[in-house]
């Protein structure tokens, strides 16, 4: 084992709390086994409310080195807390293709991106009885041009000493490893200025992003993830299980199972010891 003085402490962030119930199972498993030390809850979607909540808490009370944040959520196939955001894809928000689409003509309107945000930070409030340690966004919509503006003031507004999520690694760490990765590093440039403008603290470094449309070695995913990762970076997962709910609402699936093998192996727990890496 190596020298815990040694060892650099990363987060290891599990997005998608409240998509299913196969996802919050596969969440509260890998906490309580100390293989997470956060996760980011969607407030917007079927598998959330009071139970799912308290047992989440429960899960984290065995584990208490583990976060848990807000994902804000502003893309299909999802609707909004608030009756008047706009735009709208019938009754759902934008696949967020065109989200972004619309954020680089500067077609949204931060107010009611504002509005919503609030209204998800009250119900996790709700939910969880405090304010999130954490605030990122689904499919990385919090960094897009005008959703960022509404986003940050709303976290400023409702939960200042939380931090938000950006995507960039720079300087030497950064690994441009395809066209994803390009765009999240340059959309989060602008973040992280905003955000410090803001006053509001955010991760180092990032990684975890990867082509979820074909099946991955995601054990050669984790080794480059976490190589060279300074202290506080970030690496974002999707474990979970599958189920007919998870099916029908989002094409990540069968991935997440991978996902989650991996992150309760023994295999994963020496990857982090090689890397002199923590979750503690």
């Amino acid at each position: 084992m190596s020298d815990p003085a040694a060892l650099r402490r990363i987060w290891l962030c599990a997005d998608d709390y409240g998509l299913s119930d196969g996802v919050n199972r596969a969440i509260r498993d890998l906490i309580e086994r100390g293989r997470l030390n956060a996760t980011s809850v969607m407030t917007v979607t079927p598998a959330i409310g009071r139970d799912p909540a308290a047992a989440l808490t429960a899960s984290v009370a065995k584990s208490p080195r583990c976060a848990i944040g807000l994902h804000v959520t502003l893309t299909a196939p999802f609707r909004p807390l608030t009756m008047h955001f706009r735009p709208l894809d019938g009754d759902m928000f934008l696949p967020f293709p065109r989200l972004l689409r619309a954020g680089l003509m500067h077609r949204l309107d931060a107010e009611l991106v504002h509005a919503e945000v609030l209204a998800q930070l009250a119900t996790f409030h709700d939910l969880f009885g405090r304010a999130p340690d954490f605030v990122d966004g689904h499919q990385h919509a919090q960094l897009f041009p005008q959703v960022r503006d509404g986003f940050l003031r709303a976290v400023k507004e409702r939960a200042p000493d939380a931090w938000v999520r950006q995507c960039g690694r720079d300087g030497p760490l950064a690994r441009i490893t395809g066209p994803k990765t390009l765009v999240l590093s340059v959309l989060s440039t602008q973040f992280r200025a905003k955000a410090s403008r803001a006053g509001l603290r955010f991760n180092p470094a990032f990684a975890g992003a990867y082509d979820f449309t074909r099946t991955s070695d995601f054990a050669a995913l984790m080794q480059g993830f976490v190589e060279g990762l300074p202290e506080d970076g970030l690496v974002m997962c999707h474990p979970g299980f599958v189920d007919e709910t998870l099916k029908s609402l989002d094409p990540l699936t069968t991935q997440r199972e991978i996902e989650h093998a991996y992150l309760a192996s023994d295999d994963f727990a020496a990857l982090l010891d090689l890397n002199k890496v923590t979750l503690a």
